[in-house]
C-alpha cells in the first residue's frame, strides 16, 4: 500500500503532488491505471465539488442546530418548560460536541475524513428526527382545561357558571397519574438526547472538512474556497429563523386537526405553531447533503491550477496566512505536533500543552474577550425571539422573521467588514486590538438606549396593576363569588375600554358567549367589567409594539459593531502565539468558548428571564411555563446581562491594547540601545576588542 508510511511524515507530502501530476488517483497501491490518462476524472475527485457539498452540508447543519432557538418559546408552551430548562436544552448540543472535539485533533489524519463527515451528518439528521418525535408520541395539544375533541364544551368551560351547575372540578392533581408524569419526563428526555446527538454528529463536520480542503486545494485557491464555505455557512442561522417564521404560522396539530377546527389565531397567547415540522425539513436537508460524502476518496489529487478569478479579500479566512509560499498547509490540532503519539500519550500530553498556551497573556485576554462576547451572542440567539414576543406583544413568526432578516445579515456584514479592514489596511497586532476596542465600544453605545425601548406590563386583574389605578376586583367586590373558576385554566380576555386583561372569561364574571367567528370571540354579561362587557377573547394589544423595528435596528447595528472584532481578534491569536502552537491555540480557543460561553450562557439568560415571571402555570404540582412577565424587569435584566458581558469584552480589549503598547515601547527602547551600541563599536573599532577581552 502506498499509504503505509508513518502518519504525519512530512517527507511524503511531495508524493501526493507527484501522484496528482502523473494522473494517479485513489486506486489500491497508488498506481495509475493503464488508461487513467484517457478516462475523464470522476466528479468526486474534484475539490471544487467537495467545497460545494461541504458548503451545503454546513448550511443545513447550522439550520438544524439554530432551528430550536427560533421555536424556543413554542416548545416551552407545548411541553410546559421554564426558560431555565429550555436554555439548558438549547445548550445541551454543546455537551456532546465539547466532550469529543479534542479527539478530532488526534484522529484528524488517521481516518477516512469524507466518510466520517458523512456518518456525522447522518447522526445530525437522526437527531433532527428525534427532536420531532415528542410531537408524535404526545396527545393532541389542548389550549384550555378540557378535551380538545369537544369545542362547544371548551367555550363553556371558561364561563362563569353557578357553583351548583359546575361538576366536581377535575383538579390538576387528579389528572396527574404516574403514567402522565413518566410520559412528560420521557418527552423531555428524548429532546435532551437528541440535542446531545446533534452535538456529537457535528464534531467531525467542520474541522475535517476544512483540513480536507486545505490538503487538496491549490495553496493559492484555499483561501477562496474557505471564504466561500464560511460565507454560505453563515446563512444557516438566518435560514433557521426564516424557516421558524414560516412553520410557526401553522397550527401545531396540523396533521391531526379536530373535526370542528380551532378558534385560535396566531396572535392568541395560547397559540402553538408547528415547531416539529421544521426539524423534519432540516433533517431531510442534512440527510440529502450527507450522501455524496460516501463517494469521496480518502485522498484526491492535489489541485494543480490557480483560479484566475480568485478574490484576495477572502484571503483573511486562510488559517495559513503566515506560511511561506509553496509550503503545504499545516494540519489542525495536535496531530502535526505529535503525530506518532498513542491515544494514552495524547491524553497525557494535552494538559501540559494546554497550560503552556494559556500562560500567554495576549492569548488569554483575547479568549476571555471572545468568551464575554459569545456569552452575549448565545443569550441573544436563544432568547431574543421570546423577548420580542413578550416585550412588544408580537407573534413568534414575526419575531423570527425580524431576526432572520435583520440581525443575522448584520452580523455577517460585520464579520466581512472586519476581515476587509484587516486585509486592506494591513493591520498589525496593535491596530487589530484598537479596532476590536472600537467595535466593542460602539456596540455598547448602540445597546444603551435599549433599556428605554419597551412596553410596560398591562394591567392583569388579580395579578398586576399599574400605579395610580385600582385592581378591577376592588371596583366590583365579590363579582366572582358566584362563579367557580378553575385555578389552572387560561383563556385570556381583554376589556378594551380600560385595557385590563383577565385570565379567563370566568375571572371577568362573563356568563354568555356571543356567536364566535373565525377571528374574534366575544363574551357578554361580565359582572367584573364596567358596563358588564362585552370583552374580546385574547390578550390586550400592546400600546408600543411600533417600537419593535427601532429596537431591532439598534440590535442589528450593535451586532455589526461587535462582529467587526471577529477577524482582528482571531488574527491576534494567530500572530500572538508561536507558529508551532497556532493550530492548537485555535482548537483551545473554540473549546473554551464552548465550555465557558455557549454551554452556560443560555442557562444564565433563561434563569434571569424566569426571575421576572409574575404568573406561572402549574402542572401536576410542578411549576411549568410562565404566562405573564413583568416587562420592565424582563427588559432591564435581559439587556443588563447583555451590557455586562459586552463591558467585560471591552475591558479585555483595553488591557490587550495597553499590553501591546507597552511591548512596543520596550521594543523601541531595545532598538535604540542596540543602535547606540553599534555606533560605539564603529567609533572604537580597535579598543573595543581589547576591553572585551579584559
Amino acid at each position: 500500500m502506498s499509504h503505509s508510511w508513518p502518519v504525519g511524515e512530512e517527507p511524503q507530502m511531495p508524493d501526493k503532488d507527484t501522484m496528482a501530476m502523473t494522473g494517479t488517483e485513489d486506486t489500491p497501491g497508488g498506481k495509475a491505471s493503464p488508461d487513467s490518462q484517457d478516462l475523464k476524472p470522476s466528479v468526486f475527485h474534484s475539490i471544487k465539488f467537495f467545497v460545494l457539498c461541504h458548503s451545503l452540508l454546513q448550511l443545513a447543519q447550522l439550520m438544524i442546530s439554530g432551528y430550536l432557538k427560533s421555536s424556543i418559546s413554542t416548545v416551552e408552551k407545548r411541553f410546559g418548560l421554564s426558560s431555565q430548562t429550555s436554555g439548558l436544552l438549547a445548550a445541551f448540543n454543546e455537551v456532546g460536541n465539547t466532550a469529543l472535539i479534542v479527539f478530532v485533533s488526534y484522529f484528524g489524519i488517521r481516518v477516512h475524513r469524507p466518510r466520517l463527515i458523512g456518518c456525522g451528518a447522518l447522526l445530525v439528521a437522526l437527531a433532527g428526527l428525534l427532536m420531532s418525535l415528542p410531537h408524535f408520541i404526545s396527545e393532541p395539544y389542548r389550549y384550555d382545561g378540557t378535551s380538545s375533541g369537544n369545542m362547544s364544551q371548551d367555550f363553556k368551560a371558561s364561563l362563569c357558571l353557578p357553583t351548583t351547575l359546575v361538576p366536581a372540578p377535575a383538579s390538576s392533581s387528579s389528572n396527574c397519574s404516574s403514567h402522565k408524569e413518566a410520559k412528560h419526563l420521557a418527552v423531555v428526555g428524548i429532546m435532551f438526547v437528541a440535542q446531545t446527538l446533534l452535538g456529537v454528529g457535528g464534531v467531525p463536520i467542520q474541522p475535517f472538512g476544512i483540513s480536507y480542503i486545505d490538503d487538496f486545494a491549490h495553496s493559492n485557491n484555499s483561501p477562496l474556497y474557505l471564504g466561500i464555505l464560511f460565507a454560505v455557512t453563515l446563512m444557516g442561522p438566518g435560514l433557521a429563523f426564516g424557516l421558524g417564521g414560516v412553520m410557526l404560522r401553522l397550527y401545531v396539530d396540523i396533521d391531526r386537526m379536530p373535526e370542528g377546527g380551532i378558534s385560535l389565531t396566531s396572535k392568541d397567547p395560547r397559540w402553538v405553531g408547528a415547531w416539529w415540522l421544521g426539524f423534519l425539513i432540516s433533517a431531510g436537508a442534512v440527510a440529502l447533503a450527507a450522501i455524496p460524502y460516501f463517494f469521496f476518496p480518502r485522498e484526491m489529487p492535489k489541485e494543480k491550477q490557480e483560479l484566475h478569478f480568485r478574490r484576495r479579500v477572502l484571503a483573511v479566512v486562510s488559517k495559513d496566512e503566515d506560511a511561506p509560499p509553496g509550503e503545504p498547509p499545516k494540519k489542525q490540532g495536535l496531530a502535526h505536533i505529535a503525530p506518532d503519539l498513542t491515544m494514552i500519550q495524547f491524553i497525557k500530553v494535552f494538559p501540559r500543552v494546554l497550560l503552556r498556551t494559556l500562560r500567554h497573556p495576549i492569548f488569554l485576554l483575547v479568549v476571555l474577550s471572545q468568551v464575554c462576547m459569545s456569552c452575549s451572542v448565545a443569550g441573544v440567539a436563544t432568547f431574543l425571539s421570546k423577548f420580542l414576543e413578550r416585550q412588544f406583544s408580537i407573534t413568534a413568526s414575526y419575531a423570527n422573521m425580524l431576526i432572520g432578516c435583520l440581525s443575522i445579515p448584520a452580523a455577517i456584514m460585520g464579520i466581512v467588514l472586519g476581515g476587509v479592514l484587516v486585509k486592506c489596511l494591513r493591520l498589525g497586532p496593535l491596530r487589530c486590538s484598537a479596532l476590536c476596542l472600537l467595535g466593542s465600544l460602539f456596540c455598547l453605545l448602540f445597546n444603551l438606549p435599549l433599556f428605554f425601548m419597551g412596553c410596560p406590563t398591562h394591567q392583569i386583574a388579580g395579578i398586576t396593576h399599574q400605579p395610580g389605578s385600582q385592581p378591577e376586583r376592588e371596583l366590583f367586590p365579590g363579582c366572582m363569588e358566584s362563579c367557580s373558576c378553575p385555578s389552572d385554566d387560561f383563556n385570556p380576555v381583554c376589556d378594551s375600554s380600560t385595557r385590563v386583561e383577565y385570565l379567563t372569561p370566568c375571572h371577568a364574571g362573563c356568563t354568555n358567549q356571543a356567536a364566535p367567528n373565525k377571528s374574534h370571540v366575544f363574551y357578554t354579561n361580565c359582572s367584573c367589567v364596567t358596563g358588564r362587557g362585552p370583552v374580546q377573547g385574547g390578550s390586550c394589544e400592546s400600546a408600543c409594539s411600533h417600537l419593535v423595528l427601532p429596537f431591532m435596528l439598534l440590535i442589528s447595528l450593535g451586532g455589526v459593531m461587535a462582529s467587526v472584532s471577529h477577524t482582528p481578534s482571531f488574527m491576534l491569536i494567530l500572530r500572538g502565539v508561536k507558529k508551532e502552537d497556532k493550530a492548537l491555540a485555535v482548537g483551545i480557543q473554540f473549546m473554551l468558548l464552548r465550555v465557558l460561553a455557549w454551554m452556560p450562557s443560555p442557562v444564565i439568560h433563561g434563569s434571569a428571564i424566569d426571575t421576572t415571571c409574575v404568573h406561572w402555570a402549574w402542572s401536576c404540582g410542578r411549576r411549568a411555563v410562565c404566562r405573564y412577565y413583568d416587562n420592565d424587569l424582563l427588559r432591564n435584566r435581559f439587556i443588563g446581562l447583555q451590557l455586562f458581558f459586552k463591558m467585560g469584552s471591552l475591558a479585555c480589549f483595553a488591557l490587550i491594547l495597553a499590553i501591546l503598547r507597552q511591548q512596543d515601547k520596550e521594543e523601541g527602547t531595545k532598538a535604540t540601545c542596540s543602535g547606540l551600541q553599534q555606533q560605539l563599536l564603529v567609533s572604537q573599532p580597535e579598543k573595543k576588542p581589547e576591553e572585551s577581552r579584559v
